[in-house]
């Protein structure tokens, strides 16, 4: 069993989702060329995000490399990056038969009426094997393992299907479609409740510039183009020493501005490849449902929220939001860990954010900081417990590099290990164990009763 779903893992998601989406296709009833087409759409979508991540990461790395060189900005939580805590999540026994444990979960709660998501994004079940690998090796047992995972996969379903109609109403395209991803549901409350403090705060509650209105207000400069080759120019000038450095390094800062730049123009036209190839699929998908169990049904598709991070406000608050938390890294008071390898991920935060703040710039803004500061003092408490959990892989599996602690620090990663819905999990198995645990139980269950109350009133 390992050996085959470390093999399915091992496809990737660029290969994963054309098979999955080719299958779903053929059993809601599209021609197999339709479906498989469909597939290839946005597994294509795959590859041009990994080659654009790869990018961002590669042109940024050696400047923020130099930069914390040169102002000593070290600390003592090393970024591994999310490939190092996918590692991490699905290198251990939870990690293994997560896909088939979670699967089950889902089907059982589809049947008894307590969730509408069928969670197809099987690639980033990673995020659910990362909080049960953790507790896994934090507990040395393999049961509380899969009780963290499962309960964070309980939690995300039912967010998934809270938000789904504000997802869809925001986004375009994206009818049919919710985001079962607990990084991203992690953060809903937290936009959720500051949009609303936003609306008591004279000045700030009058402030409503979109995407759209920073280019009309700003021109060129509100685009995320430019912004994006203006940050890119700073981060280059930055890792100079002196201005005789700054003189000498023109092309190369240039360059790291031009990519940059690349960078944000290239993921919306990307992402757009995704819509198109979920179109067919969503709209098989109502109609059968329509035909079966009437129009008033609904079962929404739980998809990787790769599908829309290039919307205009969530790249250019991402952008803003990168030297800013490199600055927060360092100024707030016991934080250990500085953001690197990581900041590629960020636009990821503000997938289920902008649905509450309509998409406005500065109150996305305010929430992305508010969670990022968090998030650090996160990343640095629950460091020690992923050391340990990369270790322990790293011994078992002495060829992945990825999870290489270097001597002298401890592991830390901001893409799941700062979001708040794990966070709370660890801390409920970490201080108050088997209270713990019953406070998750009873937590849950009242999610799941609630959200199927929900479902029958609708």
């Amino acid at each position: 069993m390992e050996q085959v779903f470390s093999y399915i893992i091992g496809l990737g998601a660029a290969v994963m989702m054309p098979i999955i989406f080719t299958i779903l296709g053929v059993c809601i009833g599209i021609k197999f060329s339709k479906a498989l087409k469909s597939g290839l759409y946005v597994g294509v979508g795959f590859v041009g995000l990994s080659i654009i991540t790869a990018l961002l990461v590669d042109t940024m790395s050696p400047a923020l490399s130099k930069v914390v060189e040169i102002y000593g900005l070290e600390l003592q939580v090393f970024d591994m990056g999310w490939p190092a805590a996918a590692s991490v999540a699905y290198n251990t026994l939870v990690g293994s038969f997560i896909i088939p444990v979670c699967l089950g979960v889902n089907l059982v709660l589809l049947l008894l009426g307590c969730t509408r998501t069928v969670n197809i994004d099987l690639w980033n079940y990673w995020h659910f094997a990362f909080i049960g690998a953790v507790i896994y090796f934090m507990t040395d047992s393999v049961a509380w393992g899969f009780f963290a995972a499962i309960i964070c996969y309980i939690i995300t379903l039912v967010l998934a299907d809270v938000t789904a109609k504000k997802f869809q109403k925001f986004y375009p395209g994206m009818d049919g479609i919710s985001i079962p991803q607990p990084f991203c549901q992690g953060f809903m409350p937290f936009a959720l409740g500051i949009n609303k403090c936003l609306d008591y705060i004279p000045g700030i509650n009058k402030v409503n510039i979109d995407s759209d209105g920073m280019k009309k207000k700003f021109g060129l400069f509100g685009e995320p183009l430019f912004l994006g080759v203006l940050i890119g120019i700073i981060i280059g000038c930055l890792a100079c020493k002196d201005w005789n450095e700054v003189v000498a390094n023109i092309p190369v800062t240039l360059q790291i501005g031009i990519k940059m730049g690349a960078v944000m123009e290239l993921i919306p036209r990307i992402t757009s490849l995704f819509i198109e190839g979920l179109k067919p699929i969503a709209e098989a998908t109502k109609e059968l449902i329509a035909k079966k169990f009437g129009a008033d049904k609904e079962l929404y598709i739980g998809m990787s929220p790769a599908l829309v991070i290039g919307h205009p406000t969530t790249l250019v608050v991402s952008l803003l939001l990168i030297p800013v938390t490199l600055i927060l890294a360092v100024v707030l008071p016991g934080n250990q860990f500085l953001p690197l390898a990581s900041l590629a991920g960020m636009f990821y935060v503000f997938v289920m954010v902008l649905p509450y703040t309509n998409g406005n710039v500065l109150r996305s803004f305010i929430v992305g900081l508010v969670v990022m500061a968090i998030g650090l003092y996160f990343v640095t408490w629950m460091a020690g417990d992923f050391t340990m959990a990369a270790n322990h892989v790293a011994q078992v599996h002495p060829d992945d590099k990825t999870v290489q602690v270097p001597a002298g620090f401890q592991a830390g990663a901001l893409d799941f290990a700062s979001s708040p819905l794990s966070t709370a999990i660890y801390a409920c198995m970490k201080y108050l164990k088997w209270i713990g645990a019953g406070i998750l139980v009873v937590c849950t269950m009242a999610l799941v009763i609630w959200n199927r109350i929900r479902i029958n009133k609708k």
